[in-house]
């Protein structure tokens, strides 16, 4: 039941929807089905004498982060704040060690990596029918129906009018303007960051097994990665795919068809980036003078300035206090890096010890992944969420971190030929 359970969870991640158990409070799905999976999953192992929590080094970064994040509370002005932040992470973070003690051999990595790739897969047909239906009925029109009645559904009455009060759906290419690809995510960086996780997670299934399909939602989710114009998104796939593919490849994929497939998937994204409006939103990336990098390196002075006042960290969920005393809670003002927001809220040590988690991750995946070319999507999968975690936050994703977390899990696999 539990395995059962967790394969419907990878489906169900990014379809999850909001519940709403009070006025003005939204409350993902998801978060729930976390705390019923870890509640069984430490049921069924203390019914069958069976718990044990692997103490490796991966283990104990993920049990140093969630103990410094603890201890930034007691720097926090907003300790009610801070509170709802760290609540948010424990509510997440029990996701780790169930995959952890399920992952246990290569069979089940491939298992649940195949329905994330369903997941993503669907989420990406819905985000492609979205985009390409303004042309259809109609920008305002569709505008209207996502904002009444999709996005209330998914991301609750309360979330999603912040959503929308703050929208980023809308992109401007040569003069047009234009509703990204967002599906049913809050905004298209988010949902950015999950189709391209899951994208080389797709590609090196397909390697593994020959299996046509994976080609095919390779190729959907790609598209729909490229149609939320997310700049971030594709500087962290394009940097991926050069890094990985000429420095690693050789080592890992020795099938010419293999080689020849994944040579393809090089031509096609720069076929892709090679054309407008892809092209333009892709150069706009390194114009300083436009208007959305002006403000990201603005709140990026302000994060480097309160580090460097404050090495130890503001306190979980305060630097927007930093910035602007008047703040609320809903108001957007984050660092706009992942990295930054974690060094000014959390302290150095902490962005240290988060960092360590994904060098420890990432140099397992690598080493694996001369025995099992899937290995070599989840380090790709880890590369594009680094990368594009440069510009953007996803640690507070109730979509990105549970995916996150889940592909860190796949380290502690053994192969097939080791399971008693």
């Amino acid at each position: 039941m539990l395995q059962k359970l967790i394969l419907f969870f990878c489906l169900f991640l990014p379809f999850q929807f909001a519940l709403s158990p009070a006025t003005g409070i939204d409350l993902a799905s998801i978060r729930i089905f976390v705390l019923i999976l870890f509640f069984w999953w430490i049921f069924k192992s203390l019914y069958k004498k069976n718990l044990r929590i692997s103490l490796d080094w991966q283990t104990l970064f993920v049990f140093s982060f969630l103990f410094l994040a603890s201890f930034s509370l007691f720097f926090a002005q907003n300790t009610h704040w801070a509170s709802r932040k760290l609540v948010f992470l424990f509510s997440i973070f029990p996701l780790y060690f169930v995959f952890k003690s399920r992952t246990f051999n290569e069979k089940w990595v491939e298992k649940i990596s195949s329905f994330l790739v369903f997941g993503s897969f669907g989420v990406a047909t819905v985000g492609i029918a979205q985009f390409f239906a303004q042309f259809i009925f109609k920008l305002d029109s569709v505008l209207i129906f996502w904002r009444n009645y999709v996005t209330p559904f998914f991301l609750g009455g309360a979330f999603s009018q912040s959503v929308v009060q703050n929208s980023s759906w809308l992109v401007n290419i040569s003069g047009k303007t234009i509703f990204r690809a967002i599906s049913i995510f809050p905004d298209p960086h988010m949902f950015s960051f999950y189709l391209g996780m899951t994208t080389p997670i797709a590609l090196f299934l397909f390697f593994k097994n020959k299996q046509r399909k994976f080609f095919l939602m390779f190729f959907v989710i790609l598209l729909a990665d490229l149609l939320t114009f997310s700049r971030g998104g594709y500087i962290a796939l394009t940097a991926t795919v050069l890094f990985l593919g000429f420095v690693f490849l050789k080592d890992v994929l020795r099938s010419h068809k293999h080689r020849g497939a994944f040579f393809l998937t090089i031509l096609s994204i720069f076929v892709f980036l090679v054309l407008t409006p892809v092209k333009t939103r892709f150069l706009a990336s390194f114009n300083l003078n436009e208007g959305s990098n002006v403000g990201r390196i603005e709140m990026w002075t302000n994060a480097l300035q309160t580090i460097q006042k404050n090495p130890l960290g503001v306190g979980l969920g305060n630097f927007p206090l930093e910035v602007n005393p008047l703040a609320t809670y809903r108001t957007p003002i984050y660092a706009h890096s992942l990295y930054l927001d974690i060094a000014s809220e959390m302290g150095i040590p902490t962005l240290l010890i988060w960092l360590a988690i994904i060098s420890f991750s990432l140099y397992t995946f690598l080493i694996k992944s001369k025995g099992n070319v899937l290995y070599f999507g989840c380090a790709a999968a880890l590369l594009i969420f680094s990368i594009h975690s440069f510009v953007e936050t996803p640690l507070f994703s109730v979509h990105v971190l549970p995916l996150f977390l889940i592909i860190i899990s796949f380290a502690n696999a053994k192969p097939i030929k080791q399971d008693n």
